[in-house]
């Protein structure tokens, strides 16, 4: 039963580093628009805030991936290892399918900070304080 472990190993690891891995990308790459916007005047900050995430991405992920490998009981037969292989990747995505919406919520309120820095005060017009004046 060594043999199915090593091969449920070897499967949950490559299946984790290739989600990893197409995760990162797809955030790279849509991350990268949002953060142009956020950083109008400093593309290079936007440029590097991005790769600084992604880094930071592969590293939580691909530790945690790491993490969840080992542990649980061992298989007794095919079943039981597909079983256990399930479930490791089931918490991996769940574990990154939060960590995306952490990662959302904090995008959210840059953007948001960011639409009340450039915001205009509103302009009150004069008709409209024409009728405080006389009061």
């Amino acid at each position: 039963m060594d043999n199915t472990l090593i091969l449920i190993y070897a499967l949950y690891g490559t299946i984790a580093i290739a989600l990893v891995v197409w995760l990162a990308r797809t955030l790279f790459a849509n991350g990268s628009v949002f953060l142009e916007d956020v950083f109008t005047e400093r593309p290079a900050m936007a440029n590097a805030v991005n790769r600084l995430l992604v880094i930071g991405f592969y590293m939580l992920n691909l530790g945690y991936a790491l993490l969840l490998l080992p542990g649980g009981s061992r298989p007794e037969n095919n079943l039981e290892a597909s079983e256990l292989l399930i479930r490791k990747l089931g918490i991996l995505l769940a574990s990154l399918g939060v960590i995306h919406f952490i990662n959302m919520y904090v995008f959210w309120k840059i953007r948001q900070r960011r639409e009340i820095d450039i915001a205009e005060p509103p302009v009150i017009h004069r008709s409209m304080t024409a009728g405080i004046s006389e009061s």
